[in-house]
């Protein structure tokens, strides 16, 4: 079994990713750690280093890679993954893999990313007020990507416990 979970920043999926890997004893894999690793540096080091452009391409390819593989995990996207070049393509066409949606509220989303909100690049230095019109207008431009996902489960006001147990009977699994 394969899981690609999606959706945007500080929606959950690495936390969400971790404990239904563990649930469904799969290995966990984070799509940005996995780039990492294959590049020896960090993901903000490869984009003052090599651009935006450079990334993407290594994150379509790493997410190739995963998709090709023939073992099953669970799998933690970056927020914009879905939304470059034809990796949402890429994961329908694989297949083999179940692709979820964690949405969040802007609101919920502005108070988790808030806290640690400088260690993002696209978000550290932004007022409250332009963080949540930021977030919202990201989003606005995402979700047409995001929703092309096999499932879509609403995340806000939900323990990770509460939406591993709701991913686990969507994928009636134990």
């Amino acid at each position: 079994m394969k899981i690609v979970l999606l959706g945007y920043m500080g929606s959950g999926k690495s936390t969400v990713g971790q404990e239904l890997a563990n649930a469904l004893k799969l290995p966990f894999k984070d799509l940005d750690h996995e780039i990492e690793v294959q590049m020896g540096v960090s993901v903000s080091e490869i984009f003052d280093q090599k651009g935006e452009l450079f990334f993407r391409k290594k994150e379509t390819a790493v997410l190739e890679q995963l998709l090709a593989s023939s073992t099953g995990f669970v799998l933690s996207l970056g927020g914009g993954t879905p939304c470059y070049g034809n990796n949402m393509g890429l994961i329908e066409a694989a297949g083999t893999a179940t692709s979820i949606y964690l949405k969040a509220k802007v609101a919920e989303l502005t108070l988790r990313l808030k806290k640690g909100q400088e260690q993002r690049p696209l978000l550290a230095g932004r007022s409250e007020d332009d963080l949540m019109e930021f977030i919202a207008k990201h989003l606005f431009e995402r979700i047409p990507f995001y929703e092309r996902a096999d499932l879509v489960v609403e995340v806000s006001s939900k323990s990770v416990n509460q939406i591993v147990e709701e991913l686990k009977g969507l994928l009636q699994v134990g």
